[in-house]
């Protein structure tokens, strides 16, 4: 007769379970690194207000140019430094990386709503549309963005409405090139063939066989947009043509910072950091988030 007495000492009897955070422990260590630093980038961004120490306009002669931290002549409370006007650096950094992140959160939903769209549109419809499409995408890939851009703030002038139209408008083709070469591919697979003869519609078909495909190199191409854009938008206000002061965002706090490098060179580095950081961050977490997104790469 066999022992029907349970193993109590089982842990599927102990009645605890152990939970577990997918993206964390799915993760390896340099993309937790990435996790970490784009969330605590995020949250110090939506939490200027209460973060910043300081009005990061407000000036004071008497403390300009004090080093940060560690160094003779700092001054309490001013970690960073202060910059030319004495503003705090380290407040000026939290409110630019705020303005920043949200300028290129902005230009990249922009631009892959308006290449994604014209891509899906182009791969699906074909003929003249397809061809008028592909020769504006062409034409964009010959011009320089950043003389275009140049050009728009120039005749428009660099408000915030400006410079959000700008920085939406830059790399749609990339989307459009992406998204209809995908399309090309996935229309001819049989289940598209197969729906088509189910009777779907081609807006079903778009919707319901063709964008869950796309989905992973989307991904990847919005965070090199994004980083592309954060970069951009540094170049802009770098040269005085983006957001004007007194507003910080990090390319002009770096672009004003350029004429005291040799003596103050703590005003360039700590913004130049922080636009390293995000862009790290984007990066590593685009790139791992493809590679999860990828049917084909988790199927091995």
């Amino acid at each position: 007769m066999t022992d029907a007495t349970p193993n109590l000492s089982s842990p599927r009897n102990t009645g605890t379970r152990t939970y577990r955070l997918p993206i964390w422990s799915d993760a390896n260590w340099i993309v937790r690194i990435a996790l970490l630093i784009g969330l605590i980038l995020i949250v110090t961004a939506l939490a200027a207000p209460w973060v910043a120490p300081f009005d990061p306009n407000a000036q004071s002669l008497i403390s300009r140019l004090r080093p940060p931290i560690g160094f003779e002549r700092y001054k309490d409370g001013f970690y960073f430094g202060t910059d030319e006007l004495g503003r705090d650096i380290f407040s000026r950094c939290i409110y630019g990386l705020r303005l920043t992140f949200a300028l290129a959160l902005a230009g990249a939903v922009i631009g892959l709503l308006i290449g994604g769209t014209l891509g899906l549109m182009a791969g699906i419809i074909g003929g003249v549309f397809e061809e008028v499409i592909m020769g504006l995408v062409d034409a964009q890939i010959a011009i320089p963005f950043t003389l275009i851009a140049l050009l728009i703030l120039a005749v428009m002038g660099s408000s915030l409405d400006v410079m959000i139209l700008v920085l939406g408008v830059y790399g749609w083709e990339q989307y459009t090139r992406i998204v209809r070469g995908e399309v090309k591919k996935l229309i001819q697979m049989p289940f598209v063939e197969a729906a088509r003869a189910a009777g779907a519609t081609p807006l079903r078909i778009a919707v319901r066989h063709i964008l869950p495909n796309v989905v992973s190199p989307i991904v990847v191409q919005f965070t090199l947009n994004f980083s592309n854009i954060v970069i951009l938008e540094s170049t802009l206000s770098f040269l005085g043509l983006g957001v004007q002061p007194p507003t910080a965002t990090l390319g002009s706090m770096v672009g004003i910072g350029r004429d005291y490098l040799p003596t103050a060179p703590w005003i360039v580095l700590a913004p130049a950091m922080v636009i390293l950081l995000l862009t790290f961050a984007v990066q590593i977490l685009g790139d791992w988030l493809r590679d999860k997104a990828d049917v084909r790469l988790r199927s091995r």
